[in-house]
């Protein structure tokens, strides 16, 4: 299968290609009685699953639930323009982002203030979804796939509409972005690289690090990455988030002190995170041809946003 790699039986990853890149998003195939999708990253993406369902055989009108950890438009923004072509499913979001995903216009607004010209090339179209086919789930809440079941788990650190989803079948967890964002192009490697995804405007490392305490709590064996796919070793996700963090705040710290714009901040912030990281890689052994140094920009300069305006608020006591 071209863009569709099997997890465990009857459970897929799909590539769903964000920003055109290979193993950039991921959304996944789960089978039972009941069907479910978990993510479907931007709209350009949805071409992409739908390809990945035609090659496991699995029809549109097949698909029962459409679910999505939170709503940022790199997780859930083709979800309104998936469901158009699936009748008979049902779409389950976290309560706090259910009205947004209901009438979309302060999401898109949003995100046009963060990517600016870009937005369209890489969200539009961003279609609104019927209430009437809207399921808001709770904390410790349980769907029932059939054998399996997924119990949903509100987690805060990354956005407060947030929810990590644990499976049954595997004893796994979908973390969306709360263990931040793992590069692929690592495997085969000695190291992996996996950074906290920070991106604003509702990022806290607290609640981000007591997140990360409940998987440990629950003794995940895998977990199941927005950007991207299955990985097995839980506890160097963990880590990694851990290790990069404070370097991050620091280096955010430093950035507000160099000035008082915050778009310097943001190119000051965005040029610091890529210079640690390739610093760490360099002394990896990672090459400068490595293609890891492509993708790491797309994450640094959203992260940076991120970064300072978490630290913004706890100056001014809003955290």
């Amino acid at each position: 299968m071209g863009r569709v790699q099997k997890i465990a039986s009857n459970f897929y990853c799909i590539d769903t290609h964000d920003l055109n890149r290979d193993e950039r998003t991921s959304a996944y195939v789960l089978i039972d009685e009941k069907v479910a999708l978990i993510e479907t990253s931007a709209s350009p993406s949805v071409p992409y699953i739908i390809e990945g369902l035609k090659e496991l055989n699995i029809s549109l009108e097949e698909i029962d639930y459409l679910i999505v950890t939170h709503i940022h438009l790199d997780h859930a923004g083709g979800a309104g323009l998936f469901l158009q072509s699936c009748p008979n499913a049902k779409f389950v979001v976290h309560p706090r982002g259910a009205s947004h995903m209901i009438d979309p216009s302060r999401l898109i607004a949003s995100a046009k203030s963060i990517y600016g010209q870009t937005f369209d090339e890489l969200f539009d179209p961003i279609v609104p979804i019927a209430a009437e086919r809207v399921i808001e789930i709770g904390h410790e809440e349980v769907l029932s796939l059939g054998e399996h079941q997924l119990t949903f788990y509100h987690t805060e650190g990354h956005a407060k509409h947030h929810v990590s989803i644990h499976y049954s079948a595997t004893n796994g967890m979908f973390v969306g972005d709360t263990t931040g964002v793992r590069y692929p192009e690592m495997e085969g490697e000695a190291v992996d690289l996996i950074i906290p995804s920070t991106s604003p405007n509702q990022y806290n490392p607290e609640t981000m690090e007591k997140s990360i305490q409940f998987y440990e709590s629950m003794n995940v064996t895998e977990l199941y990455f927005g950007h991207y796919g299955a990985y097995k070793n839980p506890k160097e996700a963990f880590r990694q988030v851990r290790y990069w963090t404070p370097l991050f705040l620091a280096e955010g710290e430093k950035a507000l002190a160099a000035s008082d714009n915050f778009e310097e901040q943001t190119n000051l912030l965005d040029e610091r995170l890529k210079a640690i990281l390739h610093q760490y890689l360099q002394e990896q052994g990672i090459a400068d041809n490595h293609p890891v140094y492509q993708t790491i920009p797309f994450d640094t300069v959203v992260s940076a946003m991120g970064i300072l305006d978490y630290l913004m608020k706890v100056k001014k006591g809003k955290v």
